[in-house]
């Protein structure tokens, strides 16, 4: 049973429509992202669910209600800002307390709420201390504190580790991601890291533009994306793309050679849906899938070599002058100016 449904969902400021029939489903439980590149729409969206902005048209329903003529404290929904938005001069105790207070819950349930979320977080040694003398990670501790005590049907996380330096957004990550599965609470979760989306979502909902592109698993959309747009923006280094026809067909129309920019390719999957129209395409193949071989058809000339310890990058141009990267989770004695020939399996090129 979805806990939240977005049903035809749009949203404009003026004449300007910045979220556009979006349909979708949120299972009670389930750790969803909304990813997209900036003014995609993401937050907008987040803010139409937690009430903070009203809908254009369409529907929104939590746990069963349509929530569409609630204020954000009826809907059930916890939110955490990118701000930490904590009262400067009240304890992390009372931070975390303040809302049930304005909600005249008894004193001993606040307190026992409390600590339990403070457990939780192991903070337990934190609750006397004001913001002021709280690290970064701390204070975003102390935020998803206070919206664990509220005990909602829904958490919303507006981008709540862009603050952090990125050891900190590496820890704060691990850490939300065990608390969901804790308190196995429904959350939606808005980021524009795609890494952050692809270690912590059951289910990826990619945004372009207010459009939602594609809906699945995270694996799912990086092995099998719709779209070029969805290719691109999944994964690091980004996929390759390079221009080129379409040659011969099998399979119904589903499967394709293509020929371009010194690549033959046959049995190229076509991940754009339905059958081939027009004899111009692009290849796409991530700088992961590309293999060193010196009988290879892919050429390119190494501009830039980036050695990260655990990965090296090789940054390449075609004789077309396509721009490609090559990566490696082993070291590589490869360098600029240098001629290099791959090849790669076709099963793990898409054909756009």
């Amino acid at each position: 049973m979805a806990q939240v449904e977005l049903r035809n969902v749009n949203k404009a400021f003026g004449k300007t429509e910045v979220i556009r029939s979006v349909d979708l489903e949120i299972s009670k439980g389930e750790f969803v992202v909304f990813v997209g590149p900036s003014g995609c729409g993401k937050s907008t969206l987040l803010r139409l669910i937690a009430g903070l902005e009203s809908l254009t048209s369409g529907e929104i329903v939590i746990a069963d209600r349509a929530v569409m003529d609630l204020p954000p404290s009826k809907r059930g929904i916890a939110m955490v800002f990118q701000s930490y938005a904590l009262y400067p001069h009240m304890s992390v105790f009372h931070n975390m307390a303040f809302s049930l207070e304005l909600q005249g819950v008894s004193k001993l349930e606040i307190k026992d709420r409390v600590e339990a979320a403070a457990k939780i977080l192991q903070m337990e040694h934190l609750l006397d201390r004001r913001p002021a003398a709280l690290s970064g990670g701390q204070r975003q501790r102390v935020a998803i504190g206070r919206a664990i005590v509220r005990n909602p049907d829904v958490f919303l996380f507006d981008e709540p580790l862009s603050n952090l330096d990125a050891a900190l957004r590496h820890d704060t990550r691990v850490e939300i991601a065990k608390l969901h599965s804790q308190l196995d609470a429904t959350t939606i979760y808005v980021t524009h890291d795609q890494v952050e989306a692809m270690t912590l979502a059951d289910k990826i909902v990619v945004l372009k533009e207010g459009e939602v592109m594609q809906v699945g698993a995270p694996m799912d959309l990086f092995n099998k994306p719709a779209n070029e747009f969805v290719a691109s923006f999944l994964g690091s280094p980004q996929m390759n793309f390079f221009d080129g026809k379409v040659t011969e067909l099998d399979d119904g129309g589903t499967k394709a050679g293509f020929s371009g920019d010194g690549l033959d390719a046959s049995g190229v999957r076509l991940v754009s849906r339905g059958k081939v129209i027009g004899d111009t395409a692009r290849l796409g193949i991530r700088p992961q899938h590309l293999e060193l071989n010196a009988n290879g058809k892919l050429v390119g000339r190494v501009t830039l070599v980036e050695r990260l310890g655990t990965e090296t990058i090789v940054e390449l141009m075609s004789a077309n002058e396509t721009l490609f990267r090559f990566a490696s989770g082993e070291a590589t004695d490869l360098a600029v100016g240098d001629e290099v020939r791959f090849s790669f399996d076709s099963v793990r090129a898409h054909l756009f």
